[in-house]
């Protein structure tokens, strides 16, 4: 079999060794150490949040945001329907209530509009939702202007889901930077990794110490183990975030192999009739996180976005249907949803192909080669 081409597969830039090395001749190896300071640092600077806690993921992160806005059981959160379950799943480890809320078709991300019918018709129920977690999915910016908003007139905090989107602006504002508190992941397939890890971001210092607090198992000062809260093992370890802060000094590389790969494919398969590509909204910049196509049924001569894949599967070569959209999921098939059929299309006609931004040319060649093939 040939070898595997991956959808998204880890970019190490050769800096990473240095600090995973120093924390080993250190002895830093156990949680907590200079590269956790260093690595959060790193996060500040690029992002220009304040603030950051560097986590063992991007879900622990979202987790940890929603406890520190105040959601507990019986709550209602406003979730994007339409992304990964790592948004959504901590609602319902507070058990709280999520509100699913689909996407507009310019970015695929939170519809402002439903988002401020959801809320006008839960205020009818005396509900008022106690956060709101839009997306940007991909690494396409949300109508993040619009949400907050939204935000802003009903008094709801935005947990901003960046896990996607490290290094994309919007009005040359940073992704990571909006809303009330922001979320990262540098989960293996992400455009930098620590292996496995995340951050909260925000501007409040007291939240962000907090943050840390609940995430170190909530432990008091005191010389022994004294707990007055329920805390989480959620710190990133030492070495992980060696391997971040090596990461970080690539990262806007990393952007631009990326975009390039989106341009690429753009470029050679936009004479396919059957294809739509998501461009960018104007004042918009995507780290082109994944790049992905819409396969309209209609005039693909047959072909979907399962053929499509089917056939790469063939030659090794990884791709993947959009997400399904948490509304659909078995799990949370009984949770309130405010629909318009947008993340329903995108998950039937959609299709990611291979972004990794070590992907070599000649890879990337025989993946446009094999489906121009298909339509040719």
């Amino acid at each position: 079999m040939s070898k595997k081409i991956w959808l998204s597969a880890p970019h190490m830039g050769g800096e990473e060794i240095k600090f995973v090395t120093t924390a080993f001749e250190t002895n830093w190896i156990a949680p907590l150490g200079p590269n956790v300071n260093g690595f959060e640092n790193d996060l500040v600077s690029y992002t220009h949040r304040k603030h950051a806690a560097a986590l063992t993921s991007g879900t622990a992160a979202i987790h940890l945001g929603l406890t520190l806005v105040g959601v507990s059981q019986g709550d209602y959160v406003l979730c994007q329907s339409f992304t990964f379950c790592g948004s959504a799943n901590p609602i319902k480890y507070l058990g709280a209530k999520p509100v699913f809320i689909d996407s507009e078709m310019e970015t695929w991300n939170m519809d402002p509009v439903l988002l401020e019918k959801a809320i006008v018709d839960l205020a009818k129920k005396n509900i008022k939702p106690k956060a709101m977690i839009p997306v940007h999915l991909y690494g396409m910016p949300a109508k993040i202007q619009q949400i907050e908003a939204i935000s802003a007139k009903y008094e709801i905090p935005i947990i901003e889901d960046a896990a996607e989107a490290l290094g994309s602006t919007y009005k040359g504002k940073n992704c990571g930077n909006f809303g009330d508190l922001s979320v990262l992941s540098f989960n293996g397939n992400k455009i930098i990794t620590t292996s496995g890890g995340g951050a909260l971001l925000g501007n409040n210092a007291k939240v962000i110490e907090k943050a840390r607090f609940l995430a170190t198992q909530a432990r008091d000062n005191a010389p022994h183990y004294e707990h007055s809260e329920i805390g989480y093992n959620y710190r990133l370890s030492n070495i992980s975030a060696g391997i971040g802060r090596g990461q970080m000094i690539v990262l806007d590389e990393r952007v631009a192999q990326r975009r390039a790969i989106y341009k690429r494919y753009e470029r050679e398969l936009e004479h396919i009739e059957a294809f739509t590509f998501l461009d960018e909204p104007s004042e918009t910049f995507s780290n082109r996180w994944l790049s992905a196509i819409l396969v309209n049924p209609s005039n693909s001569k047959g072909l979907d976005r399962e053929a499509i894949r089917l056939k790469l599967e063939t030659l090794n070569i990884e791709s993947r249907p959009l997400w399904k959209p948490m509304h659909m999921q078995p799990v949370f098939k009984n949770e309130l949803v405010y629909t318009n059929g947008v993340s329903e299309l995108l998950f039937a006609n959609g299709l990611c192909l291979p972004s990794a931004s070590n992907m070599s040319e000649e890879d990337q060649t025989l993946v446009i080669d094999t489906i121009k093939g298909m339509f040719a």
